[in-house]
């Protein structure tokens, strides 16, 4: 078979047969000759030794496009071939089944992630639940314990509001007696005084003692009554002016009133209205300045702790039972 050989620097190309070692034409420069053993035809590229440097640049430069267009044309003749065509499917093939091997792998991954993901969570929830279990445990034993106490509570609360109860009873008995016994003594201090504070009225108006008898026992009762309603309406508010002396004057004006309606008459005439009227506020003056006094002397026995106010201090009850 002939081959080529191209001869950069002089532009020529030689052609021999494999036998044959003779070029013709003949290069007058050295040469070496580049020959493929496989090849059936060959194109061999020489770069004679002849010329300046500038040319062996250039020729460096056509050598390299030449090797790259030789390059080129020969792997296009090794793409074109059924055989090799044959082997680039396969090749694409492969790689196909690599790359869904490789995408298959990712999942493969992604899933055993996901999966030790869900493992981990699993583990979690079951320690919580253990957890749980544990907690709801100490609940049932702590509600079991409030149960026993709130039994017990209620079995001494019973028992303690049982002796309250007796205790309020007795102590109730005692605070009525002794409640009793207070109002006993306000009556009698308070129809004392204003028995004593009407003694010299009662004198103005009878001639007589035995005329003096029906005042003073009318005097004496109703202070009496005024003492134990001053201690029940003053109560412990013994610095409530308005309340004394609203009381001290409503017994007053009843009992003055009471006195102007025993006497004569009223007539419908000028004269007869304005005596009952000059009467009637004289009867109102001379009760509510009895009434005052007793008023007066009930409060220093309260402040000076001789007679004690309603209600009494439980202390005190107790103390005056003793």
């Amino acid at each position: 078979m002939p081959t080529s050989v191209l001869c950069l620097n002089h532009r020529i190309v030689f052609t021999r047969s494999p036998c044959n070692t003779k070029l013709s034409p003949v290069c007058p420069k050295i040469f070496r000759r580049i020959l493929s053993p496989t090849s059936i035809t060959s194109s061999v590229i020489l770069k004679c030794n002849s010329g300046s440097s500038e040319e062996r640049e250039t020729s460096d430069g056509n050598l390299k496009d030449a090797l790259t267009r030789m390059v080129d044309q020969r792997v296009e003749e090794l793409l074109n071939k059924e055989e090799n065509r044959a082997l680039l499917d396969g090749l694409e093939k492969a790689s196909l089944r690599v790359e869904m091997a490789k995408k298959e792998l990712a999942e493969i991954e992604k899933q055993e992630l996901e999966a030790k993901q869900m493992r981990d969570y699993v583990n979690k929830l079951e320690s919580r639940a253990f957890e749980i279990a544990e907690c709801q445990r100490e609940i049932v034993e702590a509600r079991a314990i409030l149960d026993e106490a709130a039994r017990s509570l209620s079995q001494n609360g019973n028992e303690f509001r049982d002796e309250r109860n007796l205790a309020e009873k007795e102590s109730e008995g005692i605070n009525k007696d002794i409640e009793r016994w207070e109002s006993i003594k306000a009556a009698a201090i308070s129809a004392l005084v204003g028995s004593l504070a009407g003694l010299p009225i009662s004198f103005t108006q009878v001639t007589s003692s035995s005329q003096l008898l029906l005042p003073l026992a009318v005097t004496f009762i109703s202070c009496a009554l005024f003492g134990v309603t001053y201690r029940y309406t003053i109560r412990r508010d013994l610095d409530n002016i308005q309340l004394k002396t609203g009381t001290s004057s409503a017994f007053g004006f009843v009992k003055g009133l009471a006195t102007l309606s025993g006497g004569p008459p009223l007539e419908p005439n000028t004269e007869s209205f304005l005596s009952h009227a000059f009467d009637g506020a004289l009867y109102v003056s001379q009760n509510l300045l009895i009434f005052i006094f007793a008023a007066v002397t009930l409060d220093f026995c309260f402040k000076t702790q001789v007679l004690s106010p309603y209600p009494m201090n439980k202390s005190a009850s107790r103390a005056d039972a003793s």
